[in-house]
């Protein structure tokens, strides 16, 4: 696969890394992968339940609602990553608005894997995000680290390793399965 317009390396502060265009997937994977590994599976082989999950539509509203002033938002790049909207403030931030913090981590991911996708992909060098949660009034800024960016070659490689097995993994049960869209795939 060959992305327009990209190269398979680019110059870290003191280093070159090869980036094979493979391993490039979109947010909701990298956010998937945190949250659970089935739901990763499924969602890559184009197995979806989201748009019918209140949850989700919940989410889509709260994200229309949230920040009017904002023109511009839903910015698709390369088909590869999509942005709730960015601003500029000592360069460019991106704007990832959520429901609720309850699974930070995988949104904290999710936005690392934007920054890392616009550093190393766009060579959009000055960028850092927020994760907002509007209805908590709560923010959360991210920053890519060269340890984050590390990190997160591994876990691209990783998810790239789920996605190509033959069958889904099978899933574990977790506290949060009943809210999912998926729940009735895996356990009924």
């Amino acid at each position: 696969m060959v992305l327009q317009g990209q190269s398979n390396s680019t110059e870290s502060s003191d280093e070159t890394i090869e980036i094979d265009p493979e391993i490039l997937v979109g947010g909701v994977k990298v956010n998937y992968y945190f949250h659970c590994k089935t739901q990763l599976w499924l969602f890559s082989h184009y197995i979806t339940y989201e748009q019918e999950s209140d949850l989700v539509i919940a989410g889509k509203i709260l994200e229309k609602e949230s920040f009017k002033n904002i023109k511009t938002k839903n910015l698709l790049i390369d088909d590869k990553i999509s942005l709730d909207f960015v601003k500029s403030s000592g360069g460019l931030v991106v704007v990832d608005i959520k429901k609720s913090s309850k699974f930070e981590e995988a949104h904290i991911y999710q936005v690392l894997y934007y920054l890392w996708y616009l550093k190393n992909i766009k060579k959009v060098l000055k960028v850092k995000g927020i994760v907002a949660y509007p209805s908590e009034r709560k923010r959360t800024e991210v920053n890519l680290t060269a340890e984050k960016e590390s990190e997160m070659l591994r876990i691209l490689e990783e998810i790239n390793k789920i996605i190509s097995l033959p069958e889904s993994p099978k899933p574990v049960y977790k506290p949060y399965c009943k809210s999912c869209a998926y729940y009735e795939f895996c356990w009924v």
